[in-house]
């Protein structure tokens, strides 16, 4: 966007609040985590699962990660947690409404990445080649 518009759309839209911004910041710190991405988009594409399952589909996370991760999501409420009093424990996890608000707001990242990735893809091939890499 030209600067001068970015100008003008920065002088229309109101001040927003110290709280709201730091919320955005908050939000966006936790969701650009690769992490949250992708158990968002497994417990979308799946719906409820046990943590053995989000662990597995999401691929590649240490229980450690897996377990920060879906309790910083569940503090926030994107996510509700139950457990089954069963043994061994039953622990499932859902995606709650602003989860799946969440979700849905992101999916313009996933559309994003699917229509222009041959184009970024280029991009990087001609930025090494300009820099002298592989």
């Amino acid at each position: 966007m030209a600067m001068a518009a970015m100008h003008r759309r920065s002088e229309a839209i109101p001040p927003v609040s110290p709280a709201v911004e730091s919320l955005v910041r908050q939000v966006i710190a936790q969701v650009a985590d690769k992490w949250t991405m992708l158990v968002l988009e497994a417990l979308e594409e799946h719906g409820t699962l046990r943590f053995t399952e989000v662990g597995r589909i999401v691929g590649g996370i240490s229980q450690k990660m897996l377990t920060k991760t879906l309790r910083e999501m569940e503090r926030d409420g994107l996510v509700v947690r139950t457990v089954h009093p069963v043994i061994p424990p039953h622990v499932d996890y859902t995606l709650t409404e602003l989860g799946r608000e969440l979700s849905a707001a992101f999916c313009g990242v996933w559309t994003w990445a699917e229509t222009y990735y041959a184009e970024v893809s280029a991009a990087r091939k001609a930025f090494r080649e300009r820099e002298g890499g592989a």
